[in-house]
This record gives C-alpha cells, structure tokens and sequence, in this order.
C-alpha cells in the first residue's frame, strides 16, 4: 500500500485547511443557530383564579401543543430537555363562560416566562369545561409513615395529626367519593427520640379541586422499651349454665415490653385474661387457650406462660 509522504511545508498547509475548514463550519452552524425559528414544544396546563362559585371540569387533556418562536439554540435544547413546560391560564373569565380562549391570554403568559421562548399560539387554542354544583368537605388526613427505629426503640403512644382534618372543595360528585386525603410519606431512620416535624400533604391531581391546609404537623412520641412481666388474672367467659368451674392456674405470666416512662404505672390492671367455656361445651377442648382481651396500645407482647389452663367442672 502506497504511503504518500508530505513535506513539512504541504503538513503546515494541509493543518491550516482543516483548521480554516472547521472554523467556516463552526461559524456556519453558529449562524445558522442565531436565526429564529417556529417550532412546537408541550405544554402543562397549570389554573389560577379558579372560579369560586362554580366547580369545572376540563373536557380535554391537560397538555397542549405550544407553539414557540426562538433562536436555533433555544430549539436545540428544547429538543434536548423534552420535558413539558408549564403554561399558566386564568380561569377568571369562567364566571360567565363556559371556555377559554388561550390567545386572548398570549401576553399575560408570555410575560410569565414560564416558557422562555416567545409564544405565539396553542393547539388546542379553546379550552371547554364542563359544570356541576360545588362542596365542600371534611375529610381526616390520612398519614403514611416509613419509620424504622433504633434497637430498644419504638413508638410509644398515638400519633398526633395538626389538622387532623383538611377541607376539600370542588364538584359534589368528586368530593362525595373522598373519604380521606393521604399525606406525603414521612420517612425516618434510626429514630430514638420523639418526632416533631411538618408534613405536606398530597398535591391535588385535579385543577378544579382545592385543598385547606397543604401541610400538617405531625407527632410521633418515641421512648426506649424493656420488658417486664405481670400475672393477669383469667377471666371464665360464656359459661351460660353457670357451671362450678375450677381452673388452674388462676392467673397467667404475662411477658411484654413497654416504654420506660410508662413501666412503673403498667400493671396486671391494664391487661384482661380471658378463657372461653363454649370451647369445651360445643367443641370439647380439654384445655381452654388463653386470650388477652385487653393489652395497652403502647405494649407488645412477648409471651403468655402457659398458654392453655387446665379446667374441673364440678356438677
């Protein structure tokens, strides 16, 4: 194969065209991208001025196509960053109308600067809302929590909501299918202490829905837990032919694990023991399983010794 050997001279020529080559080229394309151009990008519809004596249903979708006028550069990187941009539209007009025309609105959004390119039109340019009577409604909020403790560590009474209650408003047949609003989910880790924090609640997915308030404050009392034990005693239930019933043993060692602050005050008197006759009268147990009937919200049991009581029935 052929070498084609050049001169220092034909080197020194041929770098300075490629060099002179690339230069034309980058002006060309600069140039090129200087100009203006119309182009169509997406956009998000975002309401404002809600109508307050009217609840609105859009009939369309919530994107339109929106068309821009911008430099070359300003379209590359909208190609580049697709993401829809929002357009901000005022539904004042909706007092008296059943549409929007969005033109009408050109200057009041452009000057937004949302879309920092010029707009000069939207497809579709007439937006139309369907009406219904409005209501409002209170709702419980409704808390998700990822929470996950330190060893020895655990929730240690009710949690309390600030608000516990939001008001929703919007169309009657929407807000009669609430029942709750659901919170954003508060996560914590390596929780040993108690939490004290601000939560926002979920954003409304409809524009002609609205929310009072957006966040609520939220209290999780934490403490450290240990174990301790109680004997409870065994309460005979449904003996309706009022048997001369004798079980041994009367009372049953309850372990669990409490809160320190609440240890001392937390005794056999906060637990119920029961023991069900009907298990040997229609079913005939020999033995009768113990059932706690009443255990504090803040303990957990560990275990329960024994388990089954034996019984004598005296005819």
């Amino acid at each position: 194969m052929a070498i084609i050997k050049l001169s220092a001279t034909e080197r020194r020529r041929l770098s300075a065209f490629f060099t002179c080559l690339a230069l034309a080229v980058f002006a060309w394309i600069f140039t090129v991208l200087s100009n203006n151009y119309a182009y169509t990008v997406k956009g998000v519809l975002n309401f404002k001025n809600a109508p307050q004596k009217r609840a609105f249903h859009s009939l369309q979708s919530d994107t339109v196509n929106v068309d821009v006028n911008g430099s070359g550069w300003e379209m590359l990187f909208s190609k580049m960053n697709p993401g829809n941009k929002i357009v901000s539209v005022d539904l004042q007009s909706l007092e008296n109308k059943s549409y929007v025309v969005l033109n009408t609105q050109l200057d009041q959004i452009n000057n937004k600067k949302e879309i920092n390119q010029q707009i000069t039109g939207f497809n579709p340019d007439t937006l139309y809302f369907d009406f219904s009577n409005r209501k409002e409604k209170r709702v419980p909020v409704h808390l998700i929590t990822d929470i996950k403790y330190q060893h020895q560590f655990s929730q240690s009474g009710n949690i309390t909501i600030k608000p516990g209650y939001v008001i929703i408003n919007g169309p009657a047949d929407v807000i009669d299918k609430i029942t709750e609003w659901r919170s954003d989910s508060l996560k914590e880790d390596s929780v040993a202490e108690t939490v004290n924090t601000t939560i926002s609640l979920q954003p409304v997915k409809e524009g002609n829905i609205s929310i009072y308030p957006r966040n609520v404050q939220v209290n999780i009392p934490v403490d450290e837990y240990t174990e301790k034990s109680v004997l409870v005693p065994v309460k005979l239930v449904n003996n309706f032919n009022y048997y001369d019933v004798k079980i041994f043993p009367q009372k049953v060692k309850v372990t669990f694990t409490t809160s320190l602050n609440k240890y001392n005050e937390t005794d056999e008197d906060f637990f119920e023991a029961t023991a069900d006759l009907n298990l040997w009268s229609k079913q005939g147990y020999k033995v009768l399983p113990v059932v706690l009937k009443k255990i504090p919200d803040y303990c957990k049991i560990v275990k329960i010794e024994p388990q089954n009581i034996d019984f004598i029935i005296k005819k």
